[in-house]
């Protein structure tokens, strides 16, 4: 079927493949920006109903709808993040991104490239592990999305500035002090094994209810985060402290049908608890120096869909 604009040798509506094939890149977008699935999801949606919404010849004059659906996606996410601190205010005891499983393939979603600093670069796997996307919620929604859009994925600061609303200069002024923000908070990642047999061997030490071994793998100012969004039980505020957080765990007898297992947490091990086979809590972890130095838990149901259906977004 042809449209006016097709048989008048006029801009042609892009193909839908062209089209539907931006999701996974918005989607890894949308969730660095946003760290809720559920959000980004609801981000995606609304990028692509307003393509839709325009005329099929407005469609066929865009040069790069790759890039349309960015800058919309992008400014829809400010909005969100704007929003959001009112939101989270509200919010039942702490508030912790949502943890996504090893499946979810936009994870690392592919980046446009382009020139960087190479100290300054931050690598996909990275930019979704817990502890980072928990820097990121200590940013300001401009910072966030300028630092997301430019370090992590490449856009140039022309191309951020569309966004934001602002100029270039001020635009790599926000991403430089997002940057300081990130510097100030990076400890050096310790390998995946290793970080995998800490965890292992916290697991069997909670499952022992033994003390002595968990206050062993935790730094002395270990802090664990906990969130039920006020639809489970969980620790209103940060536990902190290796004492308190080994005697926190091993007072907590597991219950009958409860099993712990290793998995891959936000590109990361980690934990996921499961009883009678049903996902109740995910457990990501940040090691520094063959310790642990912060536990996020997170029991909230709302924000373990990706686990409990079984399917990433």
């Amino acid at each position: 079927m042809t449209t006016p604009a097709d048989t008048a040798g006029g801009p042609q509506d892009p193909p839908l493949s062209a089209i539907s094939g931006e999701r996974r890149q918005l989607t890894g977008l949308a969730y660095r920006m946003l760290g809720s699935v559920a959000e980004a999801e609801d981000v995606v949606q609304e990028t692509y109903a307003r393509w839709y919404a325009l005329s099929p010849e407005r469609r066929g004059a865009i040069a790069s709808p790759g890039g349309w659906l960015t800058r919309v996606a992008g400014r829809i996410c400010l909005d969100v993040l704007r929003s959001a601190r009112a939101r989270r205010e509200r919010y039942v005891g702490e508030w912790v991104p949502e943890p996504v499983p090893a499946d979810t393939d936009w994870l690392g979603a592919p980046s446009p490239g382009g020139a960087a600093d190479p100290a300054d670069r931050i690598t996909l796997d990275e930019s979704v592990s817990m502890a980072f996307l928990v820097v990121l919620e200590s940013m300001t929604p401009a910072e966030r999305v300028a630092f997301v859009l430019h370090d992590v994925f490449r856009y140039s600061f022309g191309e951020v500035a569309e966004i934001v609303g602002r100029s270039p200069a001020a635009c790599r002024q926000l991403a430089s002090s997002a940057r300081r923000r990130v510097r100030a908070a990076r400890a050096p990642a310790a390998p995946t094994v290793q970080q995998a047999r800490v965890i292992g061997r916290f697991k069997r030490a909670w499952e022992a209810g033994d003390i002595a071994s968990l206050v062993g793998l935790l730094d002395p100012a270990a802090t664990v985060v906990g969130d039920g969004g006020g639809l489970v039980t969980a620790a209103l505020r940060p536990v902190e402290g290796a004492e308190r957080i080994a005697h926190f765990f091993a007072t907590r007898a597991l219950p009958d049908g409860l099993a712990l297992d290793a998995c891959v947490v936000n590109g990361q091990p980690g934990l996921v608890a499961r009883l009678d086979g049903v996902v109740r809590s995910v457990y990501a972890f940040e090691i520094v120096d063959g310790r642990i130095r912060h536990i996020w838990a997170v029991l909230n149901p709302e924000k373990l869909r990706p686990w409990t259906e079984g399917t990433a977004p």
